[in-house]
């Protein structure tokens, strides 16, 4: 029997002061609700998959509902959950009305055949399994239209750096362990602000923003998603604890890597089947939260 343990992050960029509380709000209330599976016995995926739909549905991160507008002003959300134990994972990609993605990419890995879905394809899944569909707009806040409004005309004037660190990157992730010895990881995201329709960023494809294997670890990363993907960032870290390295020891590599090879930034958690975790970001600051029998821990440095 494991100890369980459940590790959240909300992104990795530089969070203003006055966004930090609603940033730790939500990380405790996401590691709540993934601990309340675990500390009944559930398993260690149904822990991510709820913790996760926390996020989603907190206008707070970039995932679910308040997520940032694209470049035509719609939402398209991308996700992944995998197992560690079975390999078996579901991704849905440019999706537009799932109001939790997280939740079809569950049903993917349990009741489908393929891996990912993306767009009208994983909608279509989606309601063929009992999952309600809802309209663009509903998940389009006026936060998030002003805030597409104001990048877009200052694009036009000056330019951007739409990969900037102060650039908000609010994916979330969630990895766990529960007490028969399995790992789990998910990722969740709107994707770039102002991005082009169709980009796919890192967290919905596997070993890039996400991966888990009980023979390594559980891996959720957030941040540039083009230079994560180029590394396969989240197997690159989970073969390096299963080569004998410590997950902080490795996340830390990670993000040295991360910057040293491509000048990326971001952050990742780290998971591994004897509950040794690891967290760590190159960018100010990142949302996370640790929920473990002895209580919970939640921070925006590390």
């Amino acid at each position: 029997m494991a100890d369980p343990i459940l590790v959240v992050h909300g992104g990795a960029w530089a969070i203003p002061d006055e966004m930090v509380e609603a940033h730790l709000n939500g990380v405790r209330n996401a590691a709540a609700a993934g601990w309340r599976v675990l500390e009944k016995g559930g398993s260690a995926l149904d822990a991510v998959e709820e913790a996760i739909v926390v996020m989603e549905d907190d206008e707070t991160f970039d995932a679910g509902r308040g997520s940032f507008l694209n470049r035509d002003g719609k939402v398209q959300l991308d996700a992944f959950i995998m197992d560690g134990a079975s390999l078996r994972g579901g991704g849905v990609g440019c999706v537009e009305r799932l109001k939790n993605p997280v939740r079809t990419a569950r049903k993917i890995l349990s009741d489908s055949s393929h891996v990912y879905y993306v767009g009208e394809g994983a909608e279509r899944f989606a309601a063929e399994h009992g999952i309600a569909l809802c309209r663009n707009e509903d998940l389009v806040i006026p936060r998030e239209v002003e805030r597409l409004k104001e990048y877009q005309a200052q694009e036009a004037t000056h330019g951007n750096d739409l990969f900037a660190p102060q650039i908000s990157h609010d994916t979330v992730g969630a990895v766990a362990l529960d007490r028969a010895g399995n790992i789990a990881a998910s990722t969740s995201t709107g994707g770039t602000l102002n991005k082009d329709p169709g980009r796919l960023g890192d967290s919905s494809l596997i070993g890039c923003g996400c991966y888990a294997d009980n023979t390594s670890a559980a891996a959720s990363t957030t941040g540039w998603g083009e230079p994560i993907m180029k590394l396969v960032l989240a197997k690159w870290a989970t073969d390096r604890v299963a080569s004998g390295n410590l997950p902080q020891w490795v996340a830390q590599e990670a993000m040295n890597y991360l910057k040293q090879r491509l000048d990326g930034h971001g952050g990742i958690i780290l998971l591994d089947g004897q509950g040794r975790l690891g967290i760590a970001h190159n960018t100010p600051r990142m949302a996370w939260a640790v929920r473990t029998a002895a209580g919970l821990k939640a921070g925006t440095e590390r």
